[in-house]
């Protein structure tokens, strides 16, 4: 099978990693935009290693921490702004996606003045100037952001839409699942779904390649043995399957980098700006439907997924449907008709097993949640 890598961070990985090469800090410049979101960074200790590291260097900092879940692109547009009159040479995201993806986009938009906020779909990698360096610090097990080059923005329409490219890499991440570990269980569960989502649809992406099956082999164990323990007992790992975990979630990232994700993907991102499901469990919504697709399209990759995972299809949807608890999501026809509309061409849809289409997403939707 032929393959193809492209993965250009410097990933220091293991238990005090910033500490430990604190003095690659200093490559970047002298000045640098800190960006976070409320308080998980400085709950896990990530923020205080970053700024004793960089004081250490006498790097001086300005910091951005108004970063919420899912994103506005014209807010990172503003925090471009603050970036370039702090002087700022480089950008140090620390946090879960949604901040990682923030610092992505702030790095580009820092570099190129002329953006608008919605100039960055425009233009979609092609930016006059290269962005800031980045430096990212993960502190949840689930968007694999540290490795990607992917960033998911929401646009002043409303509708979340992502945006890739080479100038989405990171310079360096450091990768400490230690930052983990102060994760309160709702995040714990819905990155760690995340990351499955992940794993899930590179597996049975139409873009599988041998490096990206490696980075899945890898990748699904742990994860779906986590989510087995979330269903059985409801309650945080310890500490040992949260080192699991996170780097469960790079290896996904790593395998996401090269196959792209799938339908659940695409549609899941609905149910986060309407229905406020959040970004894990609106992707293993659709997650069942996606892998029975995996096992009408391609039974032999089906057989070597469950005996990875020692289960088969129906403990595994009843272990993810249970978890992902759509209970309180209904739509009607015309919400249906009209997210199918929308998705008419989506690229994701393509790189499902077997194609996908809205007629099928359609059937999907009534299944799920007409009532």
């Amino acid at each position: 099978m032929d393959f193809h890598f492209y993965m250009p961070v410097r990933v220091f990985g293991g238990k005090d990693a910033v500490s430990a090469h604190a003095d690659f800090f200093s490559e970047f410049g002298k000045r640098c935009l800190l960006v976070t979101g409320g308080k998980s960074a400085k709950l896990c200790g990530a923020l205080s290693d970053v700024q004793t590291a960089l004081q250490a260097q006498n790097i001086k900092y300005a910091a951005f921490d108004g970063v919420q879940p899912n994103p506005v692109a014209a807010d990172c547009c503003s925090a471009g702004k603050l970036a370039r009159e702090f002087g700022a040479d480089f950008i140090v995201g620390i946090g879960g996606g949604s901040v990682l993806d923030s610092a992505k986009a702030i790095a580009v938009y820092a570099a190129n003045e002329m953006l608008s906020a919605e100039d960055i779909y425009v233009y979609n990698g092609n930016y006059a100037v290269p962005p800031l360096p980045l430096i990212l610090i993960g502190t949840t097990a689930g968007t694999g952001s540290e490795v990607t080059g992917v960033s998911v923005l929401t646009r002043k329409s409303g509708r979340k839409q992502s945006v890739s490219g080479k100038d989405f890499y990171a310079a360096v991440s450091f990768a400490d699942p230690k930052y983990t570990y102060s994760a309160p269980y709702a995040v714990t569960l819905t990155t760690a779904l995340d990351a499955f989502a992940h794993a899930v649809e590179g597996w049975f992406s139409n873009r599988l390649d041998s490096m990206a099956k490696l980075f899945a082999q890898k990748a699904l164990p742990p994860l779906w043995h986590a989510l087995r323990c979330f269903y059985e007992n409801g309650k945080n790992p310890d500490e040992a399957t949260r080192d699991d975990l996170y780097y469960a979630s790079l290896y996904a990232g790593m395998e996401l980098n090269i196959c792209g994700a799938g339908f659940p993907h695409g549609m899941g991102y609905a149910l986060t700006e309407d229905f406020a499901l959040p970004h894990g469990r609106a992707c293993t919504a659709f997650l069942p439907s996606y892998v029975a697709r995996g096992m009408q399209f391609k039974p032999g990759l089906s057989e070597e997924f469950f005996a990875l995972l020692d289960t088969d299809f129906e403990a595994f949807e009843k272990i993810i449907l249970s978890l992902t608890d759509l209970s309180d999501i209904s739509m009607t026809e015309s919400q249906i008709a009209a997210y199918c509309a929308r998705w008419e061409n989506l690229k994701n849809f393509k790189n499902s097993p077997g194609g996908y289409n809205t007629a099928e997403a359609e059937k999907v939707l009534r299944k799920l949640f007409l009532k």
